[in-house]
C-alpha cells in the first residue's frame, strides 16, 4: 500500500500525514517568492503629517530599497535591513496633499485657523489637532476650506510620476496607488486602490467625503476601467470595523444582492490580513477551538481615544470566508472571495515590518520611550494604543519575474500570501492526485501546476475521486525565528447551511506527535525577555506536507489555507523594553509567534461550480 493509501485508511487517527522538516526543493518552482507592500503613507497624509513624518514619496521608495530616510520624532534615521521587492505610495485621497501645503507661507491654505496647530512643533498639540480632525471626519463633519482639489491633483501626480521614477522592472517595482479611507463612526472601511500602471490614470483621485459606500467606489472604478485604466481595490484589516467591513448588509441596511456580490468580487480580490493596527485572521470569540486565535488582536475602532469594537462577527477574515461559502451555496455568488496579503500601513514611509529593527507607525513613535511610555500630554488611553500595534506585515507574490504586470497578475489571479513581517514563503496546492514524489521533487511547483490549482485558485470538482490532496510547503525567513509548524485551516457549510471549521496539524518540527485530538504540544521558548534574545536550536528552517482531508464531503462548499508559525521570538516592545532598561509594560506579551498565510484554495460542488461560471 502507498503511503498515501495508508494514510487514508488509518490517518493516525486524527486525518494528518507528518513530513518533517521535509524539502520541498526551490530550485525547479515555476516563478518566484517576491515580498512588498503597497499600504504606505508619505507626508502627503493628513494624518502622517501632523504626527511628524518627514519622509516624501521619493524617500518611501529609497527605504524600501535599502537607504536610509530621515525617520522625525526625535528618532534615528530608518533603514530596513532586508530589502524589499515591490512598493507602493498610497496616501490618503481625503485632504491629500492639503496638510502639508499648511507648512508654506504663501499658500492660502496656511491661512486656516487649523494650520498653526497642526505645524506646531509641539508634538503633542499637533496630534491632539489630528484627533479632532479624526473625530470630525468620522461624525460626517466637513470643512470644505480644507479641501482644494488643485493641490491634491498636483499631489496626486507627483505620486504617480515618482512612482514611475523609482520602477525598475525586473530589480524593483512600484505602484501608482492610493488609498480611499471611509471612516465611519470611527469604523475601518478604509481601501488601498491600486494601479496595475500609470496608463489612463485619472487627474483626481476618489475620496470618501463626499460618500462612506464601498458601492460608490467600485462604481468610481468601473469609469476608470471604462476610460482604459486598470486597477484593484485591497480591503484593510477589518478588525476596527466594528463588524463592517464584512456586512451581511449594504450601507444602507439592505441583504446583499447579486449585483452587489459581482461589483465586490469584480474590485476587490485580494484582503489585507494583517498589518500595525493587528492581525484579522479570527478572533478568540469567533474561533473558541483554535489555540492560535489570539495573535495580536489589536481591540480598537480608529477612534483617538481609545474606543472598542463591539461586534467580531463582520471583522475578520476567516467568518467572511464561512459568510462567502454561505452565500455560494444559495447560488449567489461569494463577496467575499478574498486572496490573503499582509502589508504595513506605516504612516512614517517605511514599513517597518522588522520585529527588531521597528521604528513605529508614526514619526513621533520614531524613539522607543515614545513607543513604550508615550510623549508629555498624551492620554493613557492612547499611549496603549502605541503600546498594542504590531510591526508592520508583508505582502508575498508568486510571480514570474518582479515586473508590474507579473505582480499584479499574481495579484488578480490570487497566488499570494501574507506573513506578520518576517520574509517567509509558504507554497499550497491542492488536486485530486499528488503523491510523496510529487512533494518532495525538483520540480515541485511545476507538479502542482500540472496536477490541480495553486493558492487562490478553485478545485474543480473531480467527480467519484476521493478527497483533494493538498501539497504544502515553508521557507524560513533567513533573519528571522525557524519553523514550528504549518496547519490546514479548513472551513465547509454542510447540508443544513450551518458553518464548521477545523484546524489540521500537517507538519511540524521535531520528534512531537499530536494527542488522539490533533492537538500538538507547543515548541518550546527559547527568548530570553531581559536580552530580547532567542535561540533557532528549535524549530525547522523548512517544512512541506503532503495532507488529504480526512473529514472530506464532495457536496459541501468548502475552503482550505495554509497558516505557518514560528517558534517564539521577541516582540518589538520586548527589544524596546531592554534598550531603555525597565520591564516590558502595560501587559503586552513579552514573545510572539510570527506567522504567515496561504490564499485559500477553494472547493465548491459541480452543480454550483456550473452554475456559477
Amino acid at each position: 500500500m502507498t503511503r498515501l493509501g495508508v494514510f487514508r485508511v488509518c490517518a493516525a487517527m486524527v486525518g494528518m500525514l507528518h513530513v518533517a522538516a521535509a524539502v520541498a526543493g526551490e530550485t525547479g518552482m515555476a516563478g518566484n517568492a517576491y515580498f512588498g507592500a503597497v499600504h504606505i503613507h508619505t507626508y502627503y497624509s493628513f494624518d502622517a503629517y501632523t504626527n511628524g513624518t518627514l519622509a516624501s514619496p521619493a524617500q518611501a521608495y529609497q527605504w524600501a530599497q535599502g537607504k536610509p530616510i530621515p525617520g522625525g520624532g526625535g528618532g534615528p534615521e530608518l533603514q530596513i535591513r532586508q530589502p524589499l521587492d515591490f512598493y507602493a505610495v498610497s496616501d490618503h485621497a481625503e485632504w491629500l496633499g492639503v496638510f502639508k501645503q499648511m507648512e508654506e507661507p504663501a499658500a492660502a491654505i496656511s491661512k486656516h485657523p487649523l494650520a498653526p496647530l497642526i505645524t506646531s512643533p509641539d508634538q503633542n498639540t499637533a496630534m491632539q489637532a489630528f484627533a479632532k480632525v479624526l473625530r470630525d471626519f468620522s461624525s460626517g463633519k466637513r470643512d470644505p476650506a480644507l479641501e482644494d482639489p488643485a493641490i491634491s491633483k498636483t499631489v496626486w501626480s507627483d505620486i504617480a510620476a515618482t512612482a514611475d521614477e523609482y520602477y525598475r522592472p525586473g530589480e524593483f517595482t512600484t505602484f501608482p496607488a492610493f488609498e480611499w479611507s471611509a471612516n465611519p463612526g470611527m469604523r475601518n472601511l478604509h481601501r488601498v486602490v491600486l494601479f496595475a500602471n500609470s496608463s489612463n490614470l485619472p487627474d483626481l483621485v476618489l475620496s470618501s467625503l463626499d460618500s462612506t459606500d464601498p458601492e460608490t467606489l467600485w462604481a468610481w472604478m468601473g469609469e476608470q476601467r471604462a476610460r482604459g485604466a486598470t486597477l484593484l481595490a485591497i480591503p484593510h484589516n477589518g478588525n476596527a470595523s466594528d463588524g463592517l467591513m464584512f456586512s451581511l448588509q449594504t450601507v444602507d441596511g439592505k441583504p446583499l444582492d447579486e449585483a452587489y456580490i459581482r461589483a465586490r468580487a469584480q474590485n476587490e480580490p485580494l484582503y489585507e490580513i494583517t498589518q500595525i493596527k493587528g492581525t484579522s485572521e479570527t478572533n478568540p470569540a469567533l474561533s473558541p477551538n483554535d489555540e492560535f486565535a489570539g495573535f495580536e488582536q489589536w481591540d480598537y475602532t480608529l477612534s483617538a481615544d481609545g474606543l472598542r469594537p463591539t461586534h467580531r462577527k463582520g471583522s475578520f477574515a476567516r467568518q467572511a470566508l464561512l459568510d462567502g461559502l454561505s452565500f455560494s451555496a444559495r447560488g449567489m455568488g461569494d463577496p467575499f472571495h478574498y486572496g490573503f496579503i499582509g502589508d504595513s500601513d506605516t504612516h512614517n514611509a517605511a514599513a517597518t515590518n522588522e520585529e527588531f529593527n521597528y521604528t513605529g507607525k508614526f514619526a513621533f513613535e520614531n524613539n522607543p520611550g515614545h513607543r513604550l511610555l508615550g510623549i508629555e500630554g498624551q492620554p493613557a488611553s492612547q499611549v496603549q494604543q502605541v503600546r498594542e500595534f504590531s510591526s508592520g506585515g508583508l505582502a508575498g507574490v508568486w510571480a514570474e519575474e518582479n515586473t508590474r504586470e507579473a505582480i499584479y497578475a499574481a495579484m488578480l489571479r490570487r497566488e499570494t500570501f501574507g506573513t506578520s513581517g518576517p520574509q517567509i514563503q509558504v507554497r499550497l496546492f491542492g488536486g485530486w492526485g499528488y503523491s510523496d514524489e510529487d512533494l518532495n521533487a525538483a520540480d515541485f511547483a511545476a507538479r502542482g501546476y500540472a496536477g490541480g490549482v495553486p493558492m487562490g485558485g478553485t478545485l474543480p470538482d473531480a467527480g467519484k475521486a476521493p478527497a483533494p490532496v493538498f501539497m504544502v510547503w515553508a521557507s524560513k525567513d533567513a533573519q528571522s525565528g525557524n519553523l514550528d509548524r504549518i496547519q490546514v485551516v479548513k472551513g465547509w457549510v454542510d447540508a443544513a447551511g450551518r458553518q464548521h471549521e477545523k484546524i489540521y496539524n500537517v507538519a511540524w518540527s521535531g520528534d512531537r506527535r499530536p494527542d488522539a485530538a490533533g492537538k500538538l504540544e507547543a515548541v518550546g521558548n527559547t527568548v530570553d525577555v531581559a536580552a530580547a534574545t532567542y535561540s533557532n536550536s528549535i524549530g525547522a528552517p523548512q517544512l512541506s506536507a503532503l495532507w488529504q482531508d480526512p473529514d472530506f464531503d464532495s457536496s459541501q462548499h468548502a475552503f482550505y489555507y495554509a497558516r505557518v508559525l514560528e517558534i517564539p521570538t521577541p516582540r518589538w516592545s520586548t527589544y524596546d523594553a531592554k534598550t531603555l532598561g525597565i520591564a516590558v509594560p502595560g501587559g503586552l506579551p513579552t514573545s510572539i509567534q510570527e506567522r504567515a498565510f496561504s490564499s485559500p484554495i477553494w472547493y465548491r460542488p459541480r452543480a454550483a461550480a456550473i452554475a456559477q461560471r
